[in-house]
Protein backbone atom coordinates (compact mmCIF):
# COMPACT_ATOMS: atom_id res chain seq x y z
CA UNK A 1 0.00 0.00 0.00
CA UNK A 2 3.11 2.78 0.54
CA UNK A 3 2.06 4.83 2.74
CA UNK A 4 -1.56 4.81 1.32
CA UNK A 5 -3.84 4.53 -1.28
CA UNK A 6 -2.69 7.53 -2.98
CA UNK A 7 0.25 5.50 -3.54
CA UNK A 8 -2.09 2.55 -5.01
CA UNK A 9 -2.15 2.47 -8.98
CA UNK A 10 -4.36 1.53 -11.53
CA UNK A 11 -3.31 -1.94 -11.70
CA UNK A 12 -3.48 -2.50 -8.08
CA UNK A 13 -6.71 -0.89 -7.31
CA UNK A 14 -8.38 -3.65 -9.79
CA UNK A 15 -6.29 -6.33 -8.29
CA UNK A 16 -8.10 -4.78 -4.94
CA UNK A 17 -11.59 -4.66 -6.30
CA UNK A 18 -11.36 -8.48 -7.83
CA UNK A 19 -10.80 -9.92 -4.73
CA UNK A 20 -12.74 -12.99 -3.11
CA UNK A 21 -11.31 -12.47 0.31
CA UNK A 22 -9.29 -9.23 1.29
CA UNK A 23 -6.91 -9.15 4.14
CA UNK A 24 -4.97 -6.94 6.34
CA UNK A 25 -4.75 -4.47 9.40
CA UNK A 26 -7.69 -2.93 10.49
CA UNK A 27 -6.56 0.29 9.44
CA UNK A 28 -5.86 -0.46 5.84
CA UNK A 29 -8.98 -2.71 5.68
CA UNK A 30 -10.80 0.51 6.38
CA UNK A 31 -9.89 2.33 2.87
CA UNK A 32 -11.53 -0.07 1.19
CA UNK A 33 -15.59 -0.60 2.53
CA UNK A 34 -17.24 -0.80 -0.92
CA UNK A 35 -15.52 -3.78 -2.06
CA UNK A 36 -17.47 -6.07 -1.59
CA UNK A 37 -14.73 -8.95 -0.77
CA UNK A 38 -15.28 -11.03 2.30
CA UNK A 39 -12.94 -9.08 4.78
CA UNK A 40 -10.65 -10.79 7.25
CA UNK A 41 -8.37 -8.83 9.66
CA UNK A 42 -4.48 -9.51 10.38
CA UNK A 43 -3.68 -9.62 14.23
CA UNK A 44 -0.55 -10.52 16.10
CA UNK A 45 -0.88 -14.48 15.23
CA UNK A 46 0.46 -14.48 11.79
CA UNK A 47 0.17 -18.43 12.15
CA UNK A 48 -3.56 -18.40 12.38
CA UNK A 49 -3.41 -15.86 9.07
CA UNK A 50 -1.45 -18.71 7.23
CA UNK A 51 -3.44 -21.39 8.11
CA UNK A 52 -6.64 -19.37 6.93
CA UNK A 53 -4.98 -18.65 3.56
CA UNK A 54 -4.06 -22.19 3.17
CA UNK A 55 -7.11 -23.30 3.83
CA UNK A 56 -8.93 -21.19 0.97
CA UNK A 57 -6.32 -20.36 -1.40
CA UNK A 58 -6.93 -22.87 -3.84
CA UNK A 59 -10.82 -22.45 -4.31
CA UNK A 60 -10.97 -18.16 -3.88
CA UNK A 61 -8.65 -15.52 -4.88
CA UNK A 62 -7.06 -14.12 -2.04
CA UNK A 63 -5.62 -10.32 -1.61
CA UNK A 64 -3.15 -9.34 1.35
CA UNK A 65 -2.48 -5.62 2.50
CA UNK A 66 0.58 -5.08 3.31
CA UNK A 67 1.89 -1.35 4.77
CA UNK A 68 5.01 0.30 2.78
CA UNK A 69 6.28 -2.70 0.68
CA UNK A 70 5.25 -5.98 1.25
CA UNK A 71 8.93 -7.16 1.51
CA UNK A 72 10.35 -4.63 3.79
CA UNK A 73 10.07 -6.14 7.14
CA UNK A 74 6.55 -7.04 5.85
CA UNK A 75 4.29 -10.32 5.78
CA UNK A 76 5.37 -10.73 1.96
CA UNK A 77 8.63 -13.09 3.07
CA UNK A 78 6.53 -15.00 5.26
CA UNK A 79 3.92 -15.98 2.95
CA UNK A 80 6.70 -16.36 0.04
CA UNK A 81 8.03 -18.47 2.84
CA UNK A 82 5.01 -20.38 3.76
CA UNK A 83 3.58 -20.68 0.07
CA UNK A 84 6.50 -20.95 -2.36
CA UNK A 85 7.02 -17.98 -4.62
CA UNK A 86 5.32 -19.93 -7.37
CA UNK A 87 2.09 -19.31 -5.69
CA UNK A 88 2.50 -15.83 -4.16
CA UNK A 89 2.83 -12.59 -6.17
CA UNK A 90 4.54 -9.72 -4.91
CA UNK A 91 3.44 -5.74 -6.18
CA UNK A 92 6.31 -3.58 -4.27
CA UNK A 93 5.70 -0.03 -3.48
CA UNK A 94 6.93 2.74 -1.42
CA UNK A 95 8.54 1.72 1.95
CA UNK A 96 8.27 3.80 5.28
CA UNK A 97 12.06 4.18 5.38
CA UNK A 98 12.48 5.99 1.74
CA UNK A 99 9.61 8.28 2.94
CA UNK A 100 11.50 9.15 5.84
CA UNK A 101 14.49 10.21 3.79
CA UNK A 102 12.46 12.00 0.92
CA UNK A 103 10.88 13.88 4.21
CA UNK A 104 14.87 14.73 5.36
CA UNK A 105 15.90 14.96 1.63
CA UNK A 106 19.14 13.06 2.11
CA UNK A 107 19.57 9.69 0.27
CA UNK A 108 19.47 6.11 2.22
CA UNK A 109 21.85 3.87 -0.22
CA UNK A 110 23.06 1.81 2.56
CA UNK A 111 21.72 2.84 5.45
CA UNK A 112 21.25 0.01 8.10
CA UNK A 113 17.72 -0.32 9.06
CA UNK A 114 16.24 -2.36 12.10
CA UNK A 115 12.96 -2.94 13.11
CA UNK A 116 11.80 -3.20 16.79
CA UNK A 117 8.43 -4.83 16.10
CA UNK A 118 8.48 -7.62 18.44
CA UNK A 119 11.66 -8.20 18.39
CA UNK A 120 14.07 -8.25 21.04
CA UNK A 121 17.55 -7.07 19.11
CA UNK A 122 18.68 -3.80 21.57
CA UNK A 123 22.13 -5.33 21.62
CA UNK A 124 22.56 -5.43 18.08
CA UNK A 125 21.05 -2.22 16.98
CA UNK A 126 23.73 -0.11 20.15
CA UNK A 127 26.29 -2.35 18.44
CA UNK A 128 25.10 -0.79 14.91
CA UNK A 129 25.10 2.85 16.37
CA UNK A 130 28.93 2.46 17.47
CA UNK A 131 29.69 1.36 14.09
CA UNK A 132 27.66 3.52 11.75
CA UNK A 133 26.68 7.10 11.02
CA UNK A 134 23.47 6.97 10.49
CA UNK A 135 20.43 4.39 10.80
CA UNK A 136 16.38 3.95 10.32
CA UNK A 137 14.85 2.31 13.06
CA UNK A 138 11.16 1.24 13.00
CA UNK A 139 9.63 1.73 16.20
CA UNK A 140 6.40 0.14 17.74
CA UNK A 141 3.92 1.65 20.91
CA UNK A 142 6.61 -0.22 23.12
CA UNK A 143 9.69 0.49 21.76
CA UNK A 144 8.99 4.10 20.38
CA UNK A 145 11.17 7.33 19.59
CA UNK A 146 11.00 8.37 23.75
CA UNK A 147 12.31 4.76 24.38
CA UNK A 148 14.60 4.96 21.74
CA UNK A 149 16.45 8.34 22.93
CA UNK A 150 16.38 7.03 27.11
CA UNK A 151 18.19 3.96 25.38
CA UNK A 152 21.21 5.42 23.64
CA UNK A 153 21.40 8.38 26.02
CA UNK A 154 21.81 5.08 28.74
CA UNK A 155 24.00 3.31 26.68
CA UNK A 156 25.88 5.54 24.79
CA UNK A 157 25.52 8.82 26.32
CA UNK A 158 24.05 10.72 23.55
CA UNK A 159 26.04 11.78 20.30
CA UNK A 160 22.90 11.57 17.93
CA UNK A 161 20.32 13.93 16.77
CA UNK A 162 16.67 11.89 15.71
CA UNK A 163 14.26 12.71 13.27
CA UNK A 164 10.72 11.52 14.00
CA UNK A 165 8.24 10.68 11.20
CA UNK A 166 4.81 10.69 12.40
CA UNK A 167 1.86 9.14 10.40
CA UNK A 168 3.30 9.60 7.87
CA UNK A 169 0.86 9.66 4.60
CA UNK A 170 -1.80 10.76 6.33
CA UNK A 171 -3.44 13.91 7.11
CA UNK A 172 -1.97 14.38 10.64
CA UNK A 173 1.36 13.64 9.26
CA UNK A 174 4.42 15.65 10.81
CA UNK A 175 8.73 15.15 10.95
CA UNK A 176 11.02 17.57 12.43
CA UNK A 177 14.43 16.90 14.28
CA UNK A 178 15.12 16.34 17.86
CA UNK A 179 17.78 16.19 20.25
CA UNK A 180 17.77 12.85 22.21
CA UNK A 181 17.06 14.80 25.68
CA UNK A 182 14.19 16.29 24.38
CA UNK A 183 12.34 13.41 22.29
CA UNK A 184 13.01 11.30 25.35
CA UNK A 185 9.97 13.00 26.66
CA UNK A 186 7.68 13.19 23.68
CA UNK A 187 4.91 11.41 23.00
CA UNK A 188 4.86 11.10 19.48
CA UNK A 189 1.76 9.92 17.29
CA UNK A 190 1.74 6.12 16.28
CA UNK A 191 2.78 4.75 13.63
CA UNK A 192 6.60 6.45 13.40
CA UNK A 193 10.01 6.16 11.88
CA UNK A 194 13.15 7.27 13.55
CA UNK A 195 16.23 8.45 12.02
CA UNK A 196 19.33 8.70 14.09
CA UNK A 197 22.54 10.47 12.76
CA UNK A 198 25.40 10.98 14.35
CA UNK A 199 26.41 14.70 15.52
CA UNK A 200 29.73 15.65 16.03
CA UNK A 201 30.66 15.37 19.70
CA UNK A 202 32.03 19.17 21.08
CA UNK A 203 35.44 18.78 23.33
CA UNK A 204 32.75 19.70 26.30
CA UNK A 205 32.21 15.75 25.89
CA UNK A 206 35.08 14.87 26.48
CA UNK A 207 35.48 11.64 28.95
CA UNK A 208 38.64 10.12 31.39
CA UNK A 209 39.82 7.01 30.20
CA UNK A 210 39.55 4.00 32.17
CA UNK A 211 41.09 0.31 31.92
CA UNK A 212 38.17 -1.50 29.93
CA UNK A 213 36.64 1.80 28.45
CA UNK A 214 33.66 0.62 26.80
CA UNK A 215 33.93 0.25 22.68
CA UNK A 216 30.92 2.56 22.66
CA UNK A 217 32.98 5.20 23.45
CA UNK A 218 35.56 5.44 20.68
CA UNK A 219 35.03 6.29 17.13
CA UNK A 220 35.53 3.30 15.06
CA UNK A 221 34.67 1.73 12.07
CA UNK A 222 32.18 -1.10 11.72
CA UNK A 223 33.58 -2.51 14.85
CA UNK A 224 37.27 -2.71 14.08
CA UNK A 225 38.66 -1.94 17.10
CA UNK A 226 40.42 -3.81 19.92
CA UNK A 227 37.57 -5.05 22.14
CA UNK A 228 37.29 -3.88 25.42
CA UNK A 229 38.27 -7.08 27.19
CA UNK A 230 40.92 -7.91 24.90
CA UNK A 231 42.35 -4.46 25.63
CA UNK A 232 42.52 -5.48 29.61
CA UNK A 233 44.71 -8.28 28.67
CA UNK A 234 47.20 -6.84 25.79
CA UNK A 235 47.60 -3.84 28.15
CA UNK A 236 48.48 -5.70 31.20
CA UNK A 237 51.06 -8.01 28.74
CA UNK A 238 52.84 -4.50 28.20
CA UNK A 239 53.62 -4.27 31.37
CA UNK A 240 53.72 -0.66 30.93
CA UNK A 241 55.31 2.04 33.29
CA UNK A 242 55.31 5.37 33.88
CA UNK A 243 57.61 7.69 31.61
CA UNK A 244 58.07 4.84 28.96
CA UNK A 245 57.87 5.38 25.73
CA UNK A 246 54.86 3.27 23.81
CA UNK A 247 54.33 2.61 20.06
CA UNK A 248 50.78 1.76 18.95
CA UNK A 249 51.70 0.31 15.26
CA UNK A 250 48.15 -0.37 13.21
CA UNK A 251 46.52 1.63 15.67
CA UNK A 252 43.20 1.52 13.92
CA UNK A 253 40.61 3.42 16.23
CA UNK A 254 43.77 4.45 18.83
CA UNK A 255 41.85 2.42 22.04
CA UNK A 256 45.24 0.92 23.34
CA UNK A 257 46.92 3.61 23.12
CA UNK A 258 44.28 5.86 24.79
CA UNK A 259 44.06 3.82 27.51
CA UNK A 260 47.63 2.91 27.63
CA UNK A 261 47.89 7.10 28.73
CA UNK A 262 46.78 5.49 32.38
CA UNK A 263 50.17 3.63 33.06
CA UNK A 264 52.85 5.91 31.21
CA UNK A 265 52.13 9.11 32.60
CA UNK A 266 53.82 11.62 31.06
CA UNK A 267 55.71 9.03 28.61
CA UNK A 268 55.09 9.15 25.30
CA UNK A 269 52.92 7.26 22.42
CA UNK A 270 52.80 7.28 19.25
CA UNK A 271 49.82 5.81 17.39
CA UNK A 272 51.11 4.74 13.91
CA UNK A 273 48.23 3.84 10.85
CA UNK A 274 48.27 4.01 7.29
CA UNK A 275 43.77 4.70 6.43
CA UNK A 276 43.50 8.59 6.70
CA UNK A 277 40.13 7.98 7.78
CA UNK A 278 41.39 5.94 10.91
CA UNK A 279 44.16 8.69 11.60
CA UNK A 280 40.95 11.17 11.80
CA UNK A 281 39.33 8.92 14.26
CA UNK A 282 42.41 8.53 16.36
CA UNK A 283 42.68 12.22 16.52
CA UNK A 284 38.78 12.55 17.77
CA UNK A 285 39.55 9.81 20.41
CA UNK A 286 42.09 11.19 21.73
CA UNK A 287 40.83 14.81 21.74
CA UNK A 288 37.68 13.09 23.51
CA UNK A 289 39.46 11.59 26.30
CA UNK A 290 42.04 14.44 26.66
CA UNK A 291 45.11 12.53 26.19
CA UNK A 292 48.01 15.33 25.23
CA UNK A 293 51.17 12.98 25.14
CA UNK A 294 49.77 10.63 21.86
CA UNK A 295 51.71 11.53 18.77
CA UNK A 296 49.63 10.40 15.29
CA UNK A 297 51.66 9.43 12.51
CA UNK A 298 49.99 8.43 9.23
CA UNK A 299 52.56 6.09 7.23
CA UNK A 300 52.72 2.48 5.47
CA UNK A 301 54.45 -0.01 7.79
CA UNK A 302 57.22 -0.69 8.08
CA UNK A 303 58.18 2.74 6.70
CA UNK A 304 59.60 5.75 8.60
CA UNK A 305 60.31 4.16 12.09
CA UNK A 306 63.69 5.16 12.26
CA UNK A 307 62.21 8.65 13.06
CA UNK A 308 60.40 7.95 15.71
CA UNK A 309 61.51 8.06 19.63
CA UNK A 310 62.79 4.44 20.37
CA UNK A 311 60.16 2.25 22.22
CA UNK A 312 59.83 0.71 25.18
CA UNK A 313 56.75 -1.05 24.77
CA UNK A 314 55.51 -1.96 21.09
CA UNK A 315 51.78 -3.09 20.56
CA UNK A 316 51.40 -4.45 16.95
CA UNK A 317 47.33 -4.33 16.42
CA UNK A 318 47.65 -5.12 12.39
CA UNK A 319 49.92 -5.63 9.66
CA UNK A 320 48.17 -8.70 7.56
CA UNK A 321 50.73 -10.50 4.97
CA UNK A 322 53.41 -7.74 5.96
CA UNK A 323 53.12 -8.78 9.87
CA UNK A 324 56.89 -10.31 9.73
CA UNK A 325 58.74 -7.96 8.40
CA UNK A 326 57.18 -4.77 10.50
CA UNK A 327 57.91 -7.21 13.40
CA UNK A 328 61.81 -6.95 12.41
CA UNK A 329 62.13 -3.28 12.09
CA UNK A 330 59.86 -2.59 15.07
CA UNK A 331 61.91 -4.70 17.43
CA UNK A 332 65.24 -3.24 15.85
CA UNK A 333 64.51 -0.21 17.68
CA UNK A 334 63.05 -1.73 20.90
CA UNK A 335 65.38 -0.45 24.23
CA UNK A 336 67.12 -3.21 26.01
CA UNK A 337 64.56 -5.07 28.19
CA UNK A 338 61.33 -4.43 26.06
CA UNK A 339 58.73 -5.92 25.52
CA UNK A 340 56.35 -6.38 22.17
CA UNK A 341 52.44 -7.25 22.41
CA UNK A 342 50.95 -8.50 19.15
CA UNK A 343 47.00 -9.50 18.94
CA UNK A 344 46.32 -11.67 15.98
CA UNK A 345 43.07 -13.62 14.91
CA UNK A 346 44.36 -15.35 12.16
CA UNK A 347 46.49 -18.65 12.56
CA UNK A 348 49.11 -17.69 9.95
CA UNK A 349 49.58 -14.30 11.90
CA UNK A 350 50.10 -16.08 15.13
CA UNK A 351 52.42 -18.54 13.91
CA UNK A 352 54.34 -15.68 11.77
CA UNK A 353 54.32 -13.67 15.20
CA UNK A 354 55.71 -16.26 17.29
CA UNK A 355 58.15 -17.36 14.59
CA UNK A 356 59.55 -13.97 13.93
CA UNK A 357 59.99 -12.91 17.37
CA UNK A 358 61.71 -16.42 18.04
CA UNK A 359 64.56 -15.97 15.37
CA UNK A 360 65.32 -12.41 16.49
CA UNK A 361 66.02 -14.02 20.22
CA UNK A 362 63.44 -12.94 21.70
CA UNK A 363 61.19 -15.52 24.61
CA UNK A 364 57.72 -15.92 23.37
CA UNK A 365 54.17 -16.24 25.11
CA UNK A 366 51.08 -16.95 23.36
CA UNK A 367 47.59 -16.78 25.24
CA UNK A 368 44.17 -16.85 23.39
CA UNK A 369 41.53 -14.77 24.51
CA UNK A 370 37.74 -15.59 24.06
CA UNK A 371 35.03 -13.61 24.69
CA UNK A 372 31.30 -13.99 25.01
CA UNK A 373 28.41 -11.61 25.59
CA UNK A 374 25.22 -11.78 26.69
CA UNK A 375 23.11 -11.28 24.09
CA UNK A 376 18.99 -11.21 24.69
CA UNK A 377 16.53 -13.39 23.35
CA UNK A 378 12.79 -13.26 23.02
CA UNK A 379 13.01 -14.72 26.91
CA UNK A 380 16.40 -15.07 28.64
CA UNK A 381 19.79 -14.48 27.55
CA UNK A 382 22.27 -16.75 25.37
CA UNK A 383 26.30 -16.10 25.17
CA UNK A 384 27.42 -14.56 22.07
CA UNK A 385 30.84 -15.46 20.96
CA UNK A 386 33.20 -12.91 19.53
CA UNK A 387 36.38 -13.77 17.24
CA UNK A 388 38.99 -15.54 19.47
CA UNK A 389 42.15 -13.51 19.54
CA UNK A 390 45.80 -14.73 20.15
CA UNK A 391 48.39 -12.37 22.22
CA UNK A 392 51.51 -12.84 21.18
CA UNK A 393 54.29 -11.46 24.09
CA UNK A 394 57.71 -11.14 23.00
CA UNK A 395 60.55 -10.25 25.82
CA UNK A 396 64.10 -9.80 24.91
CA UNK A 397 66.12 -12.98 26.44
CA UNK A 398 68.70 -10.81 28.37
CA UNK A 399 65.46 -9.74 30.18
CA UNK A 400 64.63 -13.65 30.55
CA UNK A 401 67.76 -14.59 31.73
CA UNK A 402 67.77 -11.46 34.39
CA UNK A 403 64.41 -11.84 36.20
CA UNK A 404 65.66 -15.73 36.09
CA UNK A 405 68.99 -15.04 38.26
CA UNK A 406 67.07 -12.62 40.31
CA UNK A 407 64.50 -15.19 41.19
CA UNK A 408 67.43 -17.83 42.21
CA UNK A 409 69.18 -15.08 44.43
CA UNK A 410 65.76 -14.76 46.24
CA UNK A 411 65.52 -18.37 46.42
CA UNK A 412 69.43 -18.72 48.27
CA UNK A 413 68.33 -16.61 50.48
Amino acid sequence: MGLGPDDLTANHRRIIDRAEILMGGKRLLAFFPAVPAEKKIIGKNLDEVIAYIGQWMKRKSIVVLASGDPLFFGIGAKLVEAFGPDRVTIHPNVCSVAAAFARIKEPWGGVRVFSLHGRKNKSDLLKALTEEDRVAVLTDPERNPAWLARLILENLSGGFRMAVMEALGTVAERHGWYSLEKAAAVKFAEPNIVVLKREPQPVATRRRPALGTPDAWFDHHQGLITKSEVRAVTLAKLRLEAGQVLWDLGAGSGSVAIESSLFIGRGKIVAVEKDPQRVEQVKANSKRFGVRNLKIVQSELPEGLERLPKPDRIFIGGGGRDLPPIISEAVRHLRPNGIVVINAVLLQNMHDAQATLRRLGFATEIVQVQIHRSQEMPWGERLEALNPVWIITGIRKMEVRIRKAEGGKGKKR
